[in-house]
């Protein structure tokens, strides 16, 4: 068998963890999630080992050390530095299994280097930037302790991050357009099926 890993990229509130929730559902026993680590904080609600692997900024300094990171990004916030990461733990067997990733443009193209691109399947998501904002105020409003200043920062960098020069220099396949979760969804497994042939 040749797995390969199934890659949600979108900017914050695009609707990537939902939608990754719902193709590991759709297609349990064929897609593992790949649990990211990070060493921001962990949000009401989340679960160690199901979303993040939630560890200490010294931990992911030993992990570099040893040379486990494939792709990293830190995001000075206005808590202090957040680092993402996708760490080769022995968890990624691309000759057993099947993979579903979530991540960004930047985490997407580390990991396609990695592992090779014709492994790595990007499903980029678009969504109007207003309902983006709207969505990220509603998730940040249902936390115990809301950090509208760091939602911002988030909303403002996504625009470097996402800008459309960067979306292209992918060459993306396809785009999948997240106004109708449903619709959007839907799509996506149509890519996923033709990808597990």
């Amino acid at each position: 068998m040749s797995g390969k890993i199934f890659y949600i990229i979108g900017p914050s509130a695009s609707g990537k963890d939902s939608l990754a929730r719902a193709l590991l559902a759709a297609f349990s026993g064929q897609l593992k999630p790949v649990i990211m680590s990070t060493t921001r904080p962990i949000r009401s609600g989340e679960v160690e080992g199901e979303e993040y692997h939630f560890i200490s900024r010294d931990s992911f300094e030993q992990l570099e050390k040893a040379g486990k990171v494939i792709e990293a990004r830190t995001y000075q916030t206005v808590h202090g530095p957040w680092t993402y990461a996708t760490v080769d733990d022995g968890s990624i067997d691309l000759a057993q299994q099947s993979y579903l990733a979530v991540g960004t443009l930047e985490s997407y193209r580390k990991t396609a280097a990695y592992f090779g691109r014709e492994r790595v399947v990007p499903l980029y998501i678009e969504l109007d930037k207003g309902l983006r904002l709207s969505r990220a105020l509603k998730r940040e409003r249902s936390q115990k302790e809301p950090k509208y200043a760091e939602m911002c920062r988030r909303f403002l960098a996504d625009e470097q991050d996402f800008s459309d020069e960067k979306v292209a220099a992918c060459h993306f396949p396809r785009v999948y357009v997240n106004n109708d979760f449903y619709a959007c969804l839907e799509a996506m497994k149509e890519t996923v099926e033709k990808g597990l042939l």
